[in-house]
């Protein structure tokens, strides 16, 4: 496991994220309140000329801008493999799109494991960079977000995957 842990803050218009990194990549998107989610030191340096922290918060930045809906970042994902599994299967929900848990457990081969999905999802380390918002229930109902259901359903009307009367 990588030793250095470096951060820096981006505003943006859903609120403040953390932005973590290793040597390895982009260890970490936190939300204000989510410091408990991922497993990271106490200590870690606050940086603005990390190259991955730089290159995150300009892809982000891009984001939040509507000029890109994917993102090519190195990542330091820690997790079971079952987890990493799960994590790399939200890269390949396109913008716009929700997909349901079912559908991503079944993308896995593992049909039966849609509670696991749920539960790997609702640990993913870099929320927005793979983007567990963009799953959501069978019946479409919203469900569990790091960032709370109202910044899951702000996220959604953003990229267009939302009605606003949903």
């Amino acid at each position: 496991m990588s030793n250095t842990h470096l951060c820096q803050e981006l505003p943006t218009q859903i609120g403040n994220l953390t932005l973590v990194s290793t040597e390895v990549g982009l260890r970490a998107v936190l939300w204000p309140k989510d410091k408990d989610r991922v497993a990271l030191p106490d200590q870690m340096t606050t940086s603005t000329t990390d190259p991955i922290l730089c290159e995150a918060a300009t892809q982000l930045g891009q984001y939040f801008a509507k000029e890109r809906t994917d993102f090519d970042l190195p990542l330091d994902l820690q997790g079971t493999d079952f987890q990493q599994e799960a994590w790399k299967a939200l890269a390949r929900i396109p913008y716009g799109e929700t997909w349901t848990y079912k559908q991503q457990a079944e993308l896995l081969g593992r049909p039966k494991a849609v509670r696991a999905v749920g539960a790997a999802n609702g640990k993913n380390p870099v929320s927005i960079v793979l983007p567990c918002h963009r799953v959501i229930g069978s019946n479409g109902t919203l469900t569990g977000f790091a960032g709370g259901l109202d910044t899951k359903k702000q996220l959604l009307l953003f990229e267009g995957a939302l009605s606003k009367e949903h």
